[in-house]
């Protein structure tokens, strides 16, 4: 975005903006927080510009488990469980899965082989689908589903320069017959939250399309972070399957 449009959309002038941009004006708390509204900076790193500009932090992060989150962690169970027969997972910023529904967990026990997961450390979405442990033999589409994955991932880290994010990034790029243009970000992979992903292990086959989904725009860090994916069923004899299970 240029100067000009931040202007425009913050609806301030641009030699307002360009001082703040020299230093020749200290930003005010407020216009902290409406330049990272307008540029979508996330809730984390917006608390790290407050801190940077003299202000305290306005957004909270509060683990999922905690007491306050309790009506939360209940609406995200229903949630899960509205969608079954199909699968659904909640995942946090880096993708490690914390919560999935009774679905979720019956197509991945066809898949996985429960002392191979559990070797690799907590479950995360990536890893299970980059594994040759975990359910990379399994997916028939895997280099397209693989490529989304690794943009996604790509993408993630030059929004937040998180150091977690960087370490899973190197670790799938890592995987044995990953290809070397995978390293870099590709500005022309489509940003679409959704992908199509065949799983087949002898007879079991399994063909879906998967929706990411976030919750609005809640205050709380954490609740800000959390991604909801779900499974749909891409085809009769998936949805037929799914339902016998």
């Amino acid at each position: 975005m240029s100067q000009l449009g931040l202007a425009l959309e913050a609806e301030i002038s641009t030699r307002h903006l360009s001082f703040l941009e020299t230093g020749r004006t200290q930003p005010s708390r407020e216009m902290v927080l409406l330049l990272s509204r307008v540029l979508e900076v996330p809730l984390r790193s917006r608390n790290d510009l407050l801190t940077a500009a003299g202000y305290a932090p306005v957004y909270r992060e509060t683990g999922l488990d905690a007491p306050e989150m309790a009506q939360v962690k209940q609406a995200l169970g229903f949630m899960l469980r509205q969608q079954e027969p199909l699968p659904a997972m909640v995942l946090d910023r880096h993708w490690n899965i914390l919560l999935t529904n009774e679905a979720m967990g019956k197509v991945m026990g066809l898949f996985l082989d429960p002392a191979a997961t559990a070797a690799l450390g907590p479950a995360n979405a990536m890893r299970l689908s980059y594994h040759p442990l975990a359910l990379r033999p399994y997916i028939v589409n895997w280099e397209a589903t693989a490529a989304a994955f690794i943009q996604w991932l790509h993408r993630d880290l030059l929004r937040t320069g998180d150091a977690e994010t960087r370490r899973l990034l190197d670790e799938l790029l890592s995987y044995p017959d990953v290809p070397k243009q995978w390293q870099l970000l590709d500005l022309d992979a489509s940003t679409a939250p959704f992908l199509a992903i065949e799983l087949k292990k002898g007879d079991v086959r399994f063909s879906f399309f998967t929706l990411l989904a976030s919750l609005g725009t809640p205050y709380d860090i954490t609740l800000h972070e959390l991604r909801i994916e779900c499974f749909f069923a891409a085809d009769a004899a998936t949805d037929a399957a799914l339902r016998r299970l």
